[in-house]
């Protein structure tokens, strides 16, 4: 009896390990799959990476939904207007997404995420055609960088007659997104510049033609939006949320 018990355990066990391995060899194809589904679809470089969470898989499978699938892409061209604008770092959690038979397709109840804008791509929408200011100055922004506190340093280029100004002009600014579109305001501006040692007054409008600016962000995967942006040291941090979020097909 005892014997029978220890057969029975030991056939148990090993039938448990070949589900396992059954299992993890069905999650890493359904992996590599939906991976190369997703390149095709968003047209990118390099293959993402495509995490499928959850254990068994195979259950899942069979209900024809998956509990928790996460997305990793190194770098996407997302859509700034009439340009392209590079997010860096994209990663997202899908949850309760339906799939086909064959992986062509798969939509996710919902979506979340986090990916970067680093300050070179911001700056390229920010350097526009210099600004008209008195005395036949021009302004234009040439950097931005973290400027601590939740605050973007916008570092502003005054020119005359083709020379620059000695000292450039410092502004902390404030980032939000409204509607898909990323937009960095001046806290503070200045209220004057001097040329050849002479103060010239600056009016606000004036100068937030130079130092305010905004950059419209669509065309992210599946439909995700951007939900909130945050300066950090590299660029701007934002975070993306989705429902119905397609992922190929």
């Amino acid at each position: 009896m005892k014997r029978a018990v220890r057969i029975l355990l030991i056939l148990v066990v090993i039938l448990g390990g070949l589900f396992v391995a059954a299992d993890r060899l069905a999650v890493g194809f359904a992996e590599d799959e939906a991976a190369e589904k997703l390149r095709t679809s968003e047209g990118l470089s390099e293959t993402p990476d495509v995490s499928i969470k959850g254990f068994p898989f195979l259950t899942q499978v069979a209900g024809g939904t998956l509990d928790d699938v996460e997305i990793g892409i190194e770098n996407y061209d997302a859509t700034s207007g009439s340009d392209k604008i590079r997010i860096a770092d994209l990663n997202a959690e899908m949850k309760g997404v339906e799939f086909s038979g064959d992986y062509s397709s798969a939509t996710a109840d919902e979506a979340t995420g986090t990916a970067l804008i680093s300050y070179d791509e911001l700056l390229k929408q920010a350097q526009g055609e210099p600004v008209k200011l008195p005395l036949g100055a021009t302004g234009k922004v040439v950097g931005l960088s973290d400027g601590g506190g939740n605050k973007i340093k916008v570092e502003v280029e005054v020119s005359k007659g083709g020379a620059k100004l000695p000292k450039p002009v410092h502004v902390m600014s404030s980032v939000k997104v409204e509607n898909d579109t990323i937009k960095v305001n001046a806290d503070e501006i200045p209220k004057k510049f001097e040329v050849m040692g002479v103060p010239i007054p600056l009016p606000e409008g004036l100068v937030r033609d130079v130092t305010d600016f905004e950059e419209k962000v669509t065309g992210l995967p599946g439909g995700i939006k951007i939900d909130e942006v945050e300066p950090a040291k590299d660029g701007v941090e934002i975070s993306v949320k989705g429902t119905n979020v397609k992922l190929a097909g």
